[in-house]
């Protein structure tokens, strides 16, 4: 694809090795984007990291609550650190929460199947973040355990 903001396909992933280690020492994930559907994919990840020991944290202007989590209406208004951001939105909505999770020192931002944004990937490997795209974090955790 010639416009690299809409492109499918990540620039570049950190080694499974690193994404092993960023699994498994993050808690924290604040997931954007999450439904209150039971049957779709946000809803299914965030349930699985649940069960597995993560705290989730429901980034969704819509709701008050999701998964017996309080909703936030957007990062900024999380009141605690945050490991990863987990990205659950249309391709045109990340550069703005890429740039929430370096305005709060998130650690890294996931990006789901099919989601990838080379700019905002790079402005936030520029600021230190660990990127990871167009990949699930449920089956990354799965083949990595």
């Amino acid at each position: 694809m010639s416009d690299d903001a809409n492109c499918e396909l990540p620039d570049s992933n950190p080694p499974s090795e690193e994404i092993a280690t960023l699994l498994s020492e993050s808690k924290v994930t604040a997931i954007v984007g999450l439904s209150d559907k039971p049957d779709r994919s946000s809803n299914r990840v965030a349930r699985y990291l649940k069960r597995h020991g993560y705290k989730i944290i429901p980034v969704n202007p819509l709701k008050d609550e999701i998964l017996g989590e309080k909703c936030y209406p957007s990062l900024a208004e999380v009141p605690e650190p945050v490991d990863i951001v987990t990205i659950f939105r249309k391709i045109d909505a990340v550069p703005a929460i890429v740039e929430e999770a370096i305005k709060i020192s998130a650690k890294a931002i996931w990006l789901q199947l099919g989601l990838a944004h080379h700019r905002s990937a790079e402005k936030a490997r520029q600021a230190g973040l660990i990127v990871v795209q167009s990949k699930c974090m449920e089956i990354e955790h799965k083949r990595l355990q």
